[in-house]
C-alpha cells in the first residue's frame, strides 16, 4: 500500500470516528481531494483508492488534468480557487461544481456560458465568514441577495455555500463555524435545491463536521508522504 492508499484508509476511518462519536446532523460527508499542483498519477491513485471528487484552484492546470483524465467517467471536477470574471467560460465549460461565487458578476457570466447541452453546474456562494480583508467570498450580511439571484439562474445548480473559517496559530474560532452552520440551515428551508456545506480541511476536520459540513477539502491528509 503507497502513501495515498494510506492516507485516504486513514482518513476515512477518521471520518466515520467522527460522525459516529459526535452529535451531527451530517451522515455521510462528501471527501472532495484538493489536487492543486498533484500530478495526473496522484489523482490515478486517489481515484484507485474510492476519492472520485477533486477540486482545483487554478483553471488550466485543472483543464489540462480534465482532458488527460477524461475517459474516466466517474471522476467529478470542482473548480475551489478564486475565480476571475474573465475565466468564467472555461470553468462553464470543464468543470462539474464553481464553490466560490462570491458575486453576482459571475453568476451571471457562468449561467451565460454554461452549455445548453450540459446539466447545469453545480455552486455555491462563498462566504467570508470570519470577514477578513484577504480572504474571498461574500459578506455574511449580503449573501441572501446574492442566494436569491444564483438560485434563478437556469443554468446554475444552486447546491449551498462554501467557507474558510479563520485560522491563526492553530486557533479555532468556533463561532465561525456556529455562524456558517446557520446560514446554511437558512439557506436549507428556503431552497429546495440547497443541500450542501462546503466547510472543513485537514486542520480542521473535527470542528467542521462538529458544525455539520457534509463536504470537506482535503489536500494535504490526503498527498503527503
Amino acid at each position: 500500500m503507497n502513501n495515498i492508499e494510506n492516507n485516504i484508509k486513514i482518513l476515512k476511518k477518521k471520518i466515520q470516528y467522527l460522525l459516529t462519536n459526535n452529535n451531527t446532523e451530517s451522515k455521510k460527508i462528501k471527501i472532495i481531494a484538493a489536487s492543486k499542483n498533484q500530478s495526473v498519477e496522484n489523482i490515478q491513485t486517489a481515484l484507485l483508492s474510492g476519492i472520485y471528487e477533486f477540486g482545483e484552484n487554478y483553471i488550466q492546470e485543472g483543464i489540462n488534468k480534465i482532458k488527460k483524465l477524461k475517459k474516466n467517467n466517474k471522476i467529478i471536477w470542482h473548480f475551489i480557487g478564486k475565480l476571475q470574471s474573465k475565466k468564467t467560460k472555461l470553468v462553464a465549460q470543464y468543470f462539474d461544481w464553481c464553490q466560490t461565487i462570491d458575486r453576482e458578476k459571475i453568476a451571471i457570466l457562468l449561467n451565460k456560458y454554461r452549455i445548453k447541452q450540459k446539466v447545469p453546474i453545480n455552486v455555491l456562494i462563498q462566504i467570508n465568514i470570519s470577514e477578513e480583508n484577504n480572504k474571498n467570498g461574500i459578506s455574511i450580511r449580503n449573501y441572501q441577495k446574492l442566494a436569491e439571484i444564483v438560485s434563478k439562474m437556469p443554468n446554475l445548480n444552486f447546491r449551498g455555500i462554501m467557507a474558510m473559517p479563520k485560522k491563526k496559530k492553530e486557533i479555532i474560532k468556533y463561532q465561525d463555524y456556529k455562524n456558517i452552520n446557520n446560514i446554511f440551515n437558512i439557506l436549507k428551508h428556503k431552497y429546495q435545491s440547497v443541500d450542501t456545506l462546503s466547510l472543513g480541511t485537514s486542520f480542521d476536520i473535527k470542528t467542521a463536521i462538529m458544525y455539520n459540513s457534509n463536504m470537506i477539502r482535503i489536500g494535504k491528509s490526503i498527498f503527503k508522504n
